[in-house]
């Protein structure tokens, strides 16, 4: 245990800056050596086989408890800078009394990338890297590599290691940048962490985790329980007030629904709090167990309007090479592409799937017009095609490139036509009587487009950016006012939001998806709420509302096509104009 205490101190010195005198908080019986309960070991590895964060090293630290039986995979806890909180005596302790479950700890060290010769030369510490950078970098290194490696170890005994798979069965935490690193780790991964303790976290502008606050209002509610730990104390430098950005967090956790549960002290930037508060930091973590843990209703009033309690994702079919252009027809039925397999389908409204007997000619945006006919973007001959329901082709325009499509109720046929992401893209309008109009060129890789419920804005999606740009409708056809419009949510691995295709609802909510999930924005362009989607390997790229009332989304993602029921109902494009009501300002 006196080797444990000094790992302790040890590693707090990496994340500690200031310390406040004088701070005297009650031990709690669980972090105190009791007679008669069961003692589990910690073992201590090293592991530089990285490929997530190459070069690196590390040390760390498996505690498992005497209770432990290899016949039933232990639920794990995970602490970023090792072993701190006196945790392997408060586990002991809480595990005997059942006051949490049986636990395997893990305790991980940064990596370091070891200097050639290190009396010449540092380390490169990657400490702030991997805990206060915001992405899902650091959840799948543990997931991918730590944890796979921690079950390739065995128990002093012998035991195996078996570690459970089930987010309800992990718990992560930290403290400073480590306090953010296990609350990343949840926030990018829910299916894989479920409970997070957060000790004097550093949710300031170090690295972007200001910006959780905001991200934790505007996004559907996840399944993760948080405990917070601060004090008065804490620093306040030139990345921000850390003891008021944790009040900031605890008030956005509960605007959001999160089961969320704080106390707040008056020390510094140190772990004397968060040791003595770590036992019933565990206790209330995993209470109810093995209850999962669920995610709570938000306070966002879009988020209600928008989505039903209880509804989630349905998956609708996978295995395609690279879904794109989703649109539904008049009846609300669904059309998407499989682009390089120049394949259409179709999604009926009894959700039954099915491919249409046609040559997509690697076609890209769909959408329908008010003469009932489909009309798509075939990259494959160039061409602005439609079909009628019997499937017969006509030619709209001959060497047209382009991406994506959209008909307004006047016939007037809008096109975006990317050229590269360094290289300016151009909008085209094709009127009724084929006349082909430049309208616009400059965004940058200008992508999804969609009409506003009245038909007097046009908005446009530019991918290599974080903006969608509006533009009026002229009488003529002709676009007027071009205006960066909405401003969107870029993640921090990301140079760009990846904006793809976008729809507005009736109601004139724009849904744009984008490398963060669906960004949904009021007629002000204000990014008021986000929708995660199922994980893929890649993103979101195209959506619709379709369905007998077009109250269904439906959203593509690489190989795969799902579906959400919602309250909203879609604004049909080849519909008489409608006039939503005012945004509130």
């Amino acid at each position: 245990m006196k080797k444990i205490i000094a790992v302790f101190f040890a590693c707090w010195q990496m994340c500690a800056y200031a310390q406040t005198p004088n701070e005297n908080y009650p031990d709690d019986p669980a972090s105190i050596e009791q007679a008669g309960v069961p003692k589990g070991e910690v073992l201590k590895f090293e592991f530089q086989d990285s490929k997530i964060f190459p070069g690196t090293w590390r040390e760390y630290w498996v505690y498992i408890p005497a209770q432990y039986n290899p016949d039933k995979p232990a639920c794990v806890y995970i602490n970023q800078d090792g072993v701190q909180w006196k945790a392997p005596t408060v586990f002991d302790n809480l595990i005997y009394k059942k006051e949490m479950p049986v636990t395997i700890g893990v305790f991980v060290m940064h990596g370091r990338v070891k200097a050639a010769n290190a009396e010449t030369a540092l380390d490169r510490f990657n400490r702030s890297y991997e805990y206060d950078g915001l992405g899902d970098a650091y959840a799948r290194f543990l997931l991918e590599e730590l944890l796979p490696e921690v079950e390739k170890k065995k128990a002093s005994d012998g035991r195996p290691i078996r570690l459970s798979k089930s987010a309800n069965d992990r718990a992560i935490g930290g403290a400073s940048s480590g306090a953010v690193c296990a609350f990343t780790a949840a926030w990018e991964r829910p299916d894989a962490f479920s409970r997070v303790f957060s000790a004097i976290g550093t949710y300031v502008g170090l690295r972007g985790a200001h910006e959780y606050p905001t991200l934790i209002r505007k996004y559907e509610p996840k399944p993760i329980r948080v405990y917070l730990q601060d004090g008065t104390n804490d620093l306040n430098i030139y990345a921000g007030d850390w003891w008021k950005a944790n009040e900031t967090m605890e008030r956005a956790l509960t605007f959001a629904g999160y089961e969320v549960n704080h106390i707040w002290g008056e020390g510094g930037h140190n772990g004397k709090h968060g040791t003595a508060v770590f036992p019933e930091a565990m206790r209330w973590l995993w209470k109810d167990y093995p209850k999962p843990v669920a995610a709570g209703k938000s306070k966002n009033q879009f988020l209600s309007e928008i989505l039903i309690d209880n509804e989630g994702w349905e998956l609708v079919g996978e295995g395609y090479t690279f879904t794109e252009g989703t649109a539904a027809n008049a009846k609300g039925e669904v059309f998407f592409q499989d682009i390089p397999n120049s394949k259409t389908y179709k999604v009926d409204l009894a959700g039954q799937l099915s491919t249409l007997d046609i040559d997509a000619k690697k076609s890209s945006g769909t959408c329908f017009g008010p003469d009932g006919k489909r009309y798509v973007v075939a990259g494959g001959t160039k061409q602005i095609l439609n079909y009628d329901q019997t499937g017969k082709e006509t030619v709209i325009a001959d060497n047209q490139t382009g991406n994506d499509i959209v008909v307004a109720k006047n016939g007037n046929v809008y096109i975006t036509a990317p050229n590269g992401v360094s290289s300016p893209s151009k909008l085209y309008l094709i009127r009724p009587n084929g006349e082909k109009v430049e309208v616009d060129e400059g965004l940058k890789f200008a992508n999804g487009l969609t009409l506003s419920p009245d038909q007097t804005q046009l908005y446009v999606t530019e991918s290599a950016s974080h903006w969608v740009w509006v533009y009026q409708i002229q009488p003529d056809g002709r676009l007027a006012h071009k205006q960066k419009f909405g401003w969107l949510h870029v993640r921090d691995v990301d140079e760009n939001a990846w904006s793809d295709g976008l729809k507005c609802d009736r109601d004139g909510r724009i849904y744009v998806t984008t490398l963060s999930g669906i960004q949904v924005l009021d007629q002000t362009g204000r990014v008021n709420a986000i929708l995660p989607v199922p994980k893929t390997k890649g993103q979101v790229s195209n959506l619709c509302l379709g369905g007998p009332d077009f109250d269904i989304m439906y959203i593509t993602c690489v190989d795969k096509v799902y579906r959400r029921k919602v309250k909203v109902k879609g604004a049909k494009t080849f519909d008489t104009p409608h006039k939503p009501a005012a945004p509130k300002l």
